[in-house]
């Protein structure tokens, strides 16, 4: 299995992404520059980490999704290859167009960070099979903007074609519909806001976010 995760000037995860990419999966991991216009060949996954991306400015990912290698992220992510965006990550995917809506303030107009209760309305799909459906989780987040936002009829789309992965299942962001992960119509892009890889071991204080990538594994290897 070979894995890429994608560095922006501003992004903290994405270490804490390789490792636990390559710790729980096995993968080869390879960290990708935005500037590159390239990515390694061979990729099983593409994962697009947490962080301040060019600091937030303009809205959170705006920037970063015009980056060079996004071209590249959005070709693979069309041919089918695996596609993961955490935190910023599910900003970006959002910005880029891998998946429809957006990421706004929250409603609290404050940072939140703190291990939230999640739903897993979908396991089915490559990332969530690890979970049982309907189980309750929890996973930290970290953000500033993950108030999810989209009009009635794509909320009522996305929910009726089983594209909400996850939710919260207590007051974090103001999410509609309690939306905390989504994925595309075809299943291989999972844009969520908490962040598994900070979730993979009890010294972490719990092991939830591990799952994640022990589905992956199973389903792209």
């Amino acid at each position: 299995m070979r894995a890429a995760i994608i560095q922006f000037p501003g992004s903290n995860c994405d270490r804490d992404m390789a490792v636990a990419i390559r710790q729980i999966t096995g993968a080869e991991t390879h960290i990708v520059w935005h500037a590159d216009s390239e990515l390694p060949s061979g990729l099983d996954l593409i994962a697009i980490p947490g962080g301040f991306s060019y600091g937030d400015y303009l809205r959170s990912g705006a920037m970063a999704a015009r980056s060079p290698i996004m071209k590249a992220v959005i070709t693979a992510a069309n041919r089918g290859i695996s596609v993961l965006g955490v935190c910023n990550g599910f900003q970006i995917l959002t910005e880029a167009g891998l998946l429809p809506g957006a990421l706004m303030r929250n409603s609290g107009i404050r940072f939140v960070c703190r291990n939230v209760a999640l739903r897993v309305d979908n396991n089915q799909s490559l990332f969530t099979n690890g979970y049982e459906q309907g189980e309750q989780i929890h996973i930290p987040v970290a953000h500033h903007d993950g108030n999810y936002f989209a009009d009635d009829a794509t909320l009522d789309r996305l929910e009726g074609e089983g594209r909400v992965a996850l939710r919260y299942l207590e007051p974090v962001n103001g999410s509609a519909r309690d939306i905390a992960g989504l994925l595309n119509d075809a299943g291989n892009v999972l844009g969520m806001m908490p962040h598994p890889e900070r979730m993979i071991e009890p010294l972490q204080g719990g092991s939830d976010g591990r799952r994640l990538f022990e589905g992956l594994i199973r389903q792209i290897a």
